[in-house]
C-alpha cells in the first residue's frame, strides 16, 4: 500500500477513493484517453465492425442511430436578404448534392448518413476535400472522398521533417494547431491493392474535415460508440446460440441402445457388432435382442429464465449504446405510450445535441464555405461584393429531418394552440419540419391563386386558412360586399309595419 493508500485510509471521506476489501480489485488506469486509444483502438473498430457485419442487434442499432440523426439529411435553407439570389444559390446547392460524393454512389445527404454510421461504429471519420477543375462538367468544381479511420493510422507518431510533432497521424505546429494528417494510400485489410501497401500522403489539415464526438479533453482520435457494448453484445450472441442448439438438440427424437456388458470387455468390437442405431417408423414395433434397453434423450429446458435475462441484458445494451430499447431490439411489446413517449423525448434530446454540435458543426458548415467560396471563383453562383460580404453571406440555417408525431392529431392541436398564442412563428414552426417558411407561403399563395382561378377550396370549413382567405376577398372588394344607404331604405320599405294585417 502506498502513500497515497495509506493516507485515504486514514483520512476517509469518499468510499470510490478507498482500497479496502470491496474495491480491491478495481484498479482503474491513469492513462489519457488518447493513450487508451493507442493501445486499444484498432482492436475496439475491428470488433465493432465484426459485430455490426454478424450482430443483429448491433447493426439496428447503427442503422437507428444513422436514421434518426441524418434521415433524409440535414439541409440548409440560406439567410441571405435578396430573395432572387437565395433562389439561385438554393437551387445550385440542390443540382450539386447529387454530384458532391467523389465515388459517384450518393448524394450529400448520403454522404452525412454514412458519416453517422461511421462515428458510431469507428468514433470518428474522415472527409477529404477534392478540387476538381472546370473541366470536369460540375455544377461546381468540388467533391468530397469519405476515408474511413483506418486510412489515418494511429501508431504513426514522431517528428515530420519540418520540425512539427506527428500524434497519432495527425501533425501540428508548436503552437498546437494541426495543419496536416498523414494518410495511407489504401486501406492496411484492403489485400487487392498490394501495389500501395504502407505507402501515406500528406495532406494539409485545409483540405480535411475530421468528425469526431470527443469524450475527454484533449482527445485526437475517437472511439466507438460501442465500445461500452461490445463484451455483451459478443456473450450474448454466444449464449443464444448456444439456446438455439439445445433446442435443436430436444427438437430431435434421440434414442440410446443400452447392452449388457460383454464376456470380455476389453476386447475389441466386431464391425458386425457394433450397433447401426434404431431407426422407428409410425406404429412399428421394435424388438430388441434381450438385456437391452432403450432410452430417450431429453435435454435440459431454459425454462423461464430466457426471456428476464434477454431483456435486462438488452437493456444494459441499450443504456450502453445511448438508443431506446424498442429500437435496439424492435421490441414494441413491453413498452406502453406513456413510457414510449419518455423514451422517445429523451433520444430526441440527445440526437439533436449530437447533430448541431458534431454534424452541422464539423461537416455541413465546412462544406458549405467551401462550396460557397468554389461556386463564386468559378463563376457558377454571382454575389456582389462576396468577399467584404463573406460571413454574412454563408449565414444558414441547417434543418434537420423533421420528427414524426407520436400522436398526430393531439401534437398538431398543441402546435397550432401555440402559434395562436404568440409562444411560437409559423416560420419557427414551419423550420422545426424541414422546410423553409419562405418558400412554403409561397406555394400556398399559388395553390390558393389556382384554386381561386378553377373555382376549387379544398381548405377545412372553419379552418383559420379559410378565415383568412374570407377577409383577403373582403379587403379586395368592399363596395361588393357592403350594403349602401339605398338598399338599406329599400329593405326597411319592404319590411311590413306592426299596425298592418299580416294577412
Amino acid at each position: 500500500m502506498n502513500w497515497r493508500q495509506r493516507l485515504g485510509a486514514f483520512i476517509g471521506g469518499f468510499d470510490a477513493g478507498q482500497h479496502h476489501r470491496r474495491l480491491r480489485g478495481f484498479r482503474a488506469t491513469r492513462a489519457h484517453v488518447n493513450a487508451l486509444i493507442a493501445a486499444a483502438g484498432p482492436d475496439i473498430t475491428a470488433r465493432a465492425r465484426w459485430l455490426v457485419r454478424n450482430n443483429g442487434y448491433a447493426v439496428n442499432a447503427v442503422e437507428s442511430w444513422a436514421a434518426n440523426t441524418v434521415g433524409d439529411g440535414i439541409k440548409p435553407i440560406s439567410k441571405i436578404g435578396d430573395a432572387g439570389s437565395k433562389e439561385e444559390l438554393q437551387r445550385l446547392w440542390l443540382a450539386w448534392t447529387d454530384e458532391a460524393d467523389a465515388e459517384e454512389l450518393t448524394d450529400f445527404y448520403g454522404l452525412q448518413r454514412r458519416a453517422a454510421r461511421e462515428v458510431f461504429i469507428a468514433g470518428e471519420v474522415f472527409f477529404r476535400i477534392r478540387m476538381r477543375r472546370t473541366s470536369d462538367g460540375l455544377t461546381v468544381p468540388l467533391q468530397l472522398q469519405m476515408l474511413p479511420s483506418e486510412m489515418l493510422p494511429l501508431e504513426q507518431s514522431g517528428i515530420a521533417a519540418n520540425g512539427n510533432a506527428i500524434r497519432q497521424g495527425i501533425e501540428f505546429d508548436r503552437i498546437g494547431r494541426r495543419v496536416a494528417y498523414h494518410f495511407l494510400r489504401r486501406h492496411p485489410g484492403d489485400s487487392t491493392d498490394p501495389e500501395l501497401s504502407g505507402e501515406t500522403v500528406r495532406v494539409p489539415s485545409s483540405e480535411v474535415i475530421h468528425i469526431i464526438d470527443p469524450v475527454e479533453g484533449g482527445q485526437l482520435r475517437g472511439v466507438s460508440k460501442l465500445a461500452p457494448a461490445i463484451v455483451k453484445l459478443f456473450l450474448l450472441d454466444q449464449y443464444d446460440d448456444a439456446e438455439l442448439d439445445r433446442k435443436k438438440v430436444a427438437a430431435m427424437y434421440a434414442m440410446f441402445v443400452t447392452s449388457p456388458a460383454p464376456e470380455n470387455p476389453l476386447a475389441p468390437a466386431e464391425d458386425d457388432e457394433m450397433p447401426d442405431g434404431v431407426e422407428i417408423s409410425p406404429g412399428q414395433i421394435v424388438r430388441l435382442d434381450p438385456g437391452e434397453d432403450v432410452t430417450v434423450g431429453q435435454p435440459a429446458d431454459s425454462g423461464g429464465t430466457y426471456e428476464p435475462f434477454q431483456y435486462r441484458t438488452l437493456l444494459q445494451i441499450s443504456a450502453a449504446l445511448g438508443i431506446p430499447y424498442p429500437y435496439l431490439a424492435n421490441d414494441m411489446v413491453k413498452g406502453n405510450f406513456s413510457n414510449s413517449r419518455l423514451a422517445l423525448i429523451e433520444f430526441r434530446r440527445r440526437v439533436s445535441a449530437w447533430q448541431h454540435a458534431v454534424m452541422v458543426f464539423q461537416l455541413c458548415r465546412p462544406v458549405y464555405a467551401r462550396w460557397m467560396d468554389a461556386a463564386v471563383l468559378s463563376g457558377a453562383l454571382t454575389l456582389p461584393r462576396y468577399e467584404a460580404n463573406r460571413a454574412r453571406l454563408l449565414t444558414a440555417d441547417w434543418l434537420p429531418t423533421k420528427w414524426d408525431w407520436v400522436d398526430p392529431l393531439k401534437d398538431a392541436n398543441a402546435e397550432i394552440a401555440q402559434i395562436e398564442a404568440g409562444l411560437k412563428s409559423r416560420t419557427q414552426a414551419i423550420a422545426e419540419r424541414g422546410y423553409d417558411a419562405e418558400q412554403v407561403d409561397r406555394e400556398i399563395a399559388a395553390e390558393r391563386e389556382r384554386e381561386r382561378t378553377l373555382g376549387l377550396d379544398f381548405r377545412r370549413p372553419g379552418s383559420p386558412a379559410q378565415g383568412v382567405q374570407m377577409v383577403s376577398d373582403a379587403n379586395e372588394d368592399p363596395e361588393e360586399d357592403t350594403p349602401s344607404e339605398t338598399d338599406d331604405r329599400d329593405d326597411a320599405e319592404d319590411r311590413p309595419r306592426p299596425d298592418e294585417d299580416q294577412t
